[in-house]
C-alpha cells in the first residue's frame, strides 16, 4: 500500500513541475504513461506507427494543457480523455480523407496464422478489422466506459446510431472470432 501511496506522490510531484515547463518531468510523465497510453490509441488505430504518431502528438497537447490539469482526479484518467479524443480527430480526418472507403478483412480471413498469435492479439486482430464507425463505438463504450448519449455527444451522432453501431460490432467480433476458433481447430 505504501508503494502505490509513493508512486501516486511521485506522478502528483512531476505533475507539479511539467506544468513549470521542466522538461525532465515531462520526459518522466512520457517515460511512465506512454507504454499504456500507446495501448489505448492502438485500440483505435490498427497501425501501430500511425498509432505512436497520434500518442505523440496527444502527450504535446497535453504538456501545451498540462497547467488546465487539476488534481482532483487522476492525471491517468485525465491523459486518457486526451488519448481517446485524439484518436477520434485522427480518425475522423482518415475518414474525410478517403470518403470512409473500408479496406476489405479478405485479406485478415484467408491468411492470418492464427496458431502464432495469443487470444489477445486475436482479439486485437478481430477488432482492427471492424468499420471505423463500429471499431470506435465499440472501444468507446465497452473498452472505456462511455455512455451511449456521451458517444453521441462526442462522435455527433444520434444515440440509436451509437447503439446500432455497437450491436453491429458485437455481431462482427462474434463472426470473425468465431471463425478463428474454427480455424485454430483444424476445421477450415
Amino acid at each position: 500500500m505504501s508503494k502505490l501511496v509513493s508512486i501516486n506522490q511521485d506522478v502528483s510531484e512531476l505533475v507539479r513541475l511539467a506544468q513549470e515547463s521542466n522538461q525532465k518531468a515531462q520526459l518522466a510523465l512520457y517515460d511512465t504513461f506512454s507504454g499504456k497510453m500507446l495501448g489505448i490509441c492502438r485500440q483505435y488505430i490498427k497501425d501501430l506507427q500511425f498509432a505512436e504518431d497520434v500518442m505523440i502528438t496527444a502527450f504535446y497537447k497535453a504538456f501545451q494543457n498540462i497547467s488546465k490539469y487539476e488534481p482532483y482526479g487522476s492525471f491517468e484518467g485525465w491523459l486518457r480523455r486526451i488519448m481517446v479524443r485524439e484518436c477520434i480527430s485522427y480518425l475522423r480526418i482518415q475518414k474525410n480523407k478517403f470518403n470512409g472507403v473500408e479496406i476489405s478483412d479478405y485479406y485478415f480471413r484467408q491468411s492470418a496464422p492464427t496458431t502464432d498469435y495469443s487470444t489477445s492479439e486475436l482479439i486485437q486482430m478481430a477488432i482492427d478489422q471492424l468499420p471505423i464507425g463500429c471499431k470506435t463505438i465499440f472501444n468507446l463504450y465497452v473498452i472505456e466506459g462511455y455512455k451511449h448519449r456521451e458517444i453521441a455527444e462526442l462522435l455527433n451522432v444520434s444515440i440509436g446510431t451509437s447503439k446500432s453501431q455497437l450491436a453491429h460490432a458485437k455481431k462482427l467480433l462474434k463472426d470473425s472470432l468465431s471463425q478463428l476458433n474454427l480455424k485454430d481447430n483444424g476445421t477450415r
